[in-house]
């Protein structure tokens, strides 16, 4: 899974794509696969209860599970519902890229992702950075930051800040708002900046995120780096 990429990737996603994608349908299709069923992979706690799944891995990406999240199949099924709902080009677009760009993102780890569903149930796996949701939040979280992984967010930030352009006012004015009806609507309710503060708000979350954890990892705690293949080393990765 990846921890920060996703929420770099909608301004990448919508400013190669152009002026007639929603940027709203890609910032939807980006957090679709994970929506429903991301709390369930780590759980919470009630008292001495936990609610959780009990196979992590198998219910977030396999099959008896909700692996059909990341597939194509799950994609075409939003495209096809949002063109029924909305009929609107600039969301389905969008909501469709946005989502793909996640299902694919996410084939880069040990596990991978169900990219075939139905037709079949294994899993395309790049296996750059170990899949350990079954340690628990936090032991993944320190798996991710000390491998491969953080190396692929801070790629997705960079790619996204050489677009600095798209975090201006005069580009949010002349290209988000003209491609999506939603942000006229919101904007004779709330303020201007109200607005830009939304459209950032991605940004600064995935950055926020980024370093929290990396502090967290590296200067609260003394987590080893491995940027090997499949690693850390140190903890067990799950592989389908």
């Amino acid at each position: 899974m990846s921890w920060a990429a996703h929420d770099f990737e909608t301004y990448v996603i919508q400013r190669h794509l152009g002026v007639r994608v929603s940027y709203l349908g890609v910032l939807v299709g980006t957090y679709a696969p994970d929506a429903l069923v991301k709390w369930y992979v780590y759980g919470i706690d009630k008292g001495p209860v936990h609610i959780g799944a009990a196979h992590p891995a198998l219910f977030h990406r396999g099959w008896p599970g909700a692996g059909f999240t990341h597939s194509v199949a799950f994609v075409l099924v939003l495209v096809l519902a949002c063109w029924l709902f909305t009929r609107s080009r600039g969301w389905t677009l969008g909501l469709g890229v946005g989502a793909l760009f996640h299902v694919v993102t996410d084939a880069s780890d040990t596990v991978g992702t169900m990219l075939l569903f139905p037709f079949s149930t294994d899993t395309v796996s790049i296996g750059l950075w170990a899949y350990a949701a079954e340690a628990g939040r936090y032991s993944d979280a320190a798996a991710y930051y000390s491998s491969l992984g953080v190396v692929t967010d801070i790629i997705w930030l960079g790619i996204t800040l050489l677009g600095w352009r798209v975090f201006t006012t005069d580009y949010f004015r002349t290209v988000i708002v003209p491609a999506d009806g939603a942000w006229t609507w919101l904007g004779r309710r709330v303020p201007e900046s109200a607005l830009l503060a939304l459209y950032r708000a991605s940004l600064f979350y995935g950055t926020t995120r980024l370093t929290f954890w990396l502090i967290w990892a590296h200067v609260l705690n003394d987590y080893q780096w491995d940027i090997r293949m499949g690693g850390p080393s140190w903890i067990e990765a799950v592989r389908f």
